[in-house]
């Protein structure tokens, strides 16, 4: 049952069916959405319960009146406003009048499949613990509207049950790509969320930063072998059980998880596009036996390792 009071949600799909919205328009093949929350029938004013995304979010709002609130940061969302929000705490939202107000979200691995290994190099507000809404000028907020429109013009084709999604999420991806550079350069062209914040924000955003890089690295062949927590907090000088203090607190997950998530990542990956065996990519991941690794495995994905090794090279 869930607590009538928290909603933990693992994807925009669990968050819309534990409010009990609309979700016919969901795809769950891919880790995007794009919706006018004006389609989706919220009865006004609408407050709701308190919930976790484990997406990213962008409200592109045109016209209407809400709020969210953020631990304990309570932002305005007005006319002309870009609001974004990554995965984190624990946050409610409310709104007054829908009249034209646009939700993108996307999840990490639909980030790094269509965009690339670099996108938070590139796009480093994406890392960020909170970012204030921007209101834009009216002739800033067309030039964005324009890039949605190819985007939601995409997202609503119909396919053909037999036929790949995958042109159409590539293309949505490489509209995705425009859209966080227009927004990059008239909102974030220099910012640097390492600067933003309390120490304990700072402390997170320099941890995700550490763990994105490491897994790049990792990829890449720079270094051999996953980091562990007690790497991650030597890294800024802080004792583990500090950092996974800090880090429980200000995201709402272990550090354990968040580690447990890029490795999972990672795994996929290397399954899909290396050929290293198995029991290297249990050692190059941290693993202390094959077993372990595949039961980790198997838990997530509900399949081993090499079962998710040969369906992905059979659909190619």
């Amino acid at each position: 049952m869930l607590d009538p009071e928290k909603i933990d949600s693992n994807s925009l799909f669990d968050l819309y069916t534990a409010l009990q919205l609309p979700v016919d328009l969901f795809d769950l093949t891919e880790g995007f959405t794009i919706f006018n929350l004006h389609d989706i029938g919220f009865k006004l004013p609408y407050q709701s319960k308190s919930y976790r995304p484990n997406f990213f979010s962008f409200l592109f709002v045109k016209d209407g009146i809400g709020c969210y609130t953020i631990d304990d940061k309570t932002f305005t969302v007005q006319p002309y406003s870009i609001y974004f929000t990554n995965p984190s705490n624990y946050r409610t939202f409310s709104w007054q009048e829908i009249n034209n107000i646009l939700l993108i979200t996307f999840d990490e691995t639909f980030l790094k499949k269509y965009i690339g290994e670099n996108v938070y190099i590139d796009f480093p507000f994406l890392l960020t613990e909170l970012v204030r809404p921007k209101v834009v000028s009216a002739t800033i907020f067309q030039e964005i509207e324009t890039i949605n429109r190819l985007i939601s013009s995409e997202y609503t084709k119909q396919i053909s049950p037999d036929s790949r999604n995958s042109s159409k999420y590539a293309i949505i991806g490489h509209l995705l790509a425009i859209l966080l550079l227009k927004i990059k350069s008239h909102i974030w062209q220099d910012y640097n969320p390492i600067y933003e914040g309390n120490r304990s924000s700072q402390i997170v955003v320099a941890f995700k930063r550490l763990l994105e890089q490491h897994y790049r690295d990792l990829s890449s062949g720079k270094v051999e072998c996953a980091f562990r927590v007690q790497d991650y907090a030597s890294a800024q000088n802080l004792h583990p059980n500090y950092l996974s203090s800090v880090i429980k607190s200000k995201t709402g997950k272990n550090i354990t998880t968040w580690i447990s998530e890029k490795s999972l990542i990672e795994a996929r990956s290397l399954l899909r596009n290396s050929s290293l065996s198995v029991k290297e990519i249990t050692y190059k991941l941290g693993f202390t036996e094959t077993a372990h690794f595949s039961n980790f495995f198997k838990k997530h994905e509900g399949i081993s390792p090499m079962q998710y090794r040969k369906s992905y090279q059979h659909e190619v």
